[in-house]
Parts: structure tokens; sequence; C-alpha cells
């Protein structure tokens, strides 16, 4: 199939590892000219052949500086994915200080927000783009320890959910990928450093009996990504073997 992503510019943060880097050479295999953006991006964008960008998430007031750095090497960005890597966990839910609530906010749900800003107007004015955000399953199922990422993810999907309808009539998807228990380092942090015990554990509690990879959430990603996927918008999309029990 044929996604009609040549020649495309697409923007991936978190695209230097796991989640972020497999979409980033998903974009790339289907002739899309990719960015990816994180602290240390270079040596993931070497290894893909993809320019790199050094961003941290936190930074707001350098999204301009980002977005100028791309566009001024590639082009108008068409495609932007929103990867963020999630706050700190712990199994008190009141047990977080307000600083660390305050950094959720801003690396989860300002730099979204502050990105979509200064990108999807040119995408609007030029009658395409597409937008997507790398969530968590967390949204439909809040998971016990990980109250920062449950509770600012939430007010992501809901914002996306918003922005969709007001840009879907300019050519302009806005889209949410939920990733369940995916092969990733974050997934062995979980599990006491083990991608054995992550495994292991997925092949009892998954449906599918076993952790995803992160190329299946890239699949998901690029054809949400796509031309084809045109009529596909404010979209949560669920890639978790089947691990999610809600309707």
């Amino acid at each position: 199939m044929d996604l009609g992503l040549r020649g495309r510019v697409a923007l991936v943060t978190g695209g230097s590892r796991g989640i972020g880097r497999a979409i980033a050479d998903e974009l790339a295999t289907e002739g899309a000219s990719v960015a990816v953006s994180s602290r240390d991006p270079f040596a993931t964008a070497e290894a893909l052949g993809v320019l790199g960008v050094a961003w941290d998430s936190g930074d707001l007031d350098a999204v301009p500086g980002l977005v100028a750095e791309v566009e001024g090497a590639l082009g108008p960005i068409d495609i932007l994915v929103v990867n963020t890597g999630g706050p700190p966990g712990g199994p008190d839910a009141l047990g977080f200080e307000r600083e660390e609530w305050e950094a959720a906010y801003r690396s989860l749900v300002l730099a979204p927000m502050a990105l979509a800003q200064a990108i999807v107007p040119g995408m609007r004015s030029r009658g395409w783009g597409r937008v997507l955000n790398v969530v968590s399953t967390s949204v439909r199922e809040p998971i016990p320890t990980l109250m920062l990422s449950n509770s600012h993810r939430a007010a992501t999907l809901a914002a996306w959910k918003t922005l969709s309808s007001q840009v879907a009539g300019d050519g302009v998807t806005v889209n949410s990928v939920l990733p369940g228990r995916i092969a990733t380092e974050r997934i062995t942090r979980l599990y006491g450093g083990s991608m054995a015990e992550a495994q292991r554990v997925a092949a009892e509690e998954v449906p599918a009996g076993r952790l995803g990879e992160p190329e299946e959430m890239a699949a998901a990603a690029a054809f949400l990504c796509s031309a084809r996927a045109a009529y596909v918008t404010g979209v949560a999309l669920l890639v978790d073997g089947g691990l999610t029990r809600s309707v």
C-alpha cells in the first residue's frame, strides 16, 4: 500500500529511541523527509539518515527555533508526531510534589500545544497536515502507579479531540495512538530493568500473549499520518494486543 508520504516533511519529537525512533524510521522508509528531536538526537539521526535537532520538551520558548530549524532544512512541516517520555511514577497518588505536577503538565500538555500552535496554522493554509500524539492506554484505564501520566495525557487527548473538529475542514487530521505494553527501555524500567520479566508478565496478562514491538506502533502511526487516512480524525487508536478491557 502506498501511503502517499513521499516528499512530505515530518517532525518526530522524542525520536531518538523506542517508539519515537521506530515511527521516524517508518516515515523515512515511506519516503518522507524526517527530522527527529530529543535532548541528544544525533546518533539516531545519523543511523536513520534523517535530520537531528536538539530540543528538550520542557523548553517551550525553544519551540519556534525548533520549527524554524526543521523547516529551514527540509521545508514546511506536513506531519507532526508528538512523542514525550513519561513522568516519574509512584505508589501514592497523593505523593507527588507541586513541582512534579508542574513539570509533567509542561511536557505532556503545554509542549504538545506549543508545537501545534507553531505548526498547524501552516498546515491549514496549505490544505494538508497530519498531527499525531503518542499517548498511553492509561487515558482509558488509569495505571495505579502513574498518576501524573494518567492525568496529563488525558488532558492532551481532550485537547487533541477539540482541535480535530476545528481543522478537519482544512485537510488536517489530529489523532492519537495509545500504546499498551511495548518492548522499549521504559517498559523494562517498570519491571526492575528486566525485559524478560516484562515479557513473562505480558504472556500472562496481555490477550495477544506478548509485548508489542515498536515497529507495530510505527505501522499504526504511519497509517494515521498517511494520505490514505484523510477521513480519520479525532481518533484515539489502541495498539495494545487487546489489553484494554473497556469498550
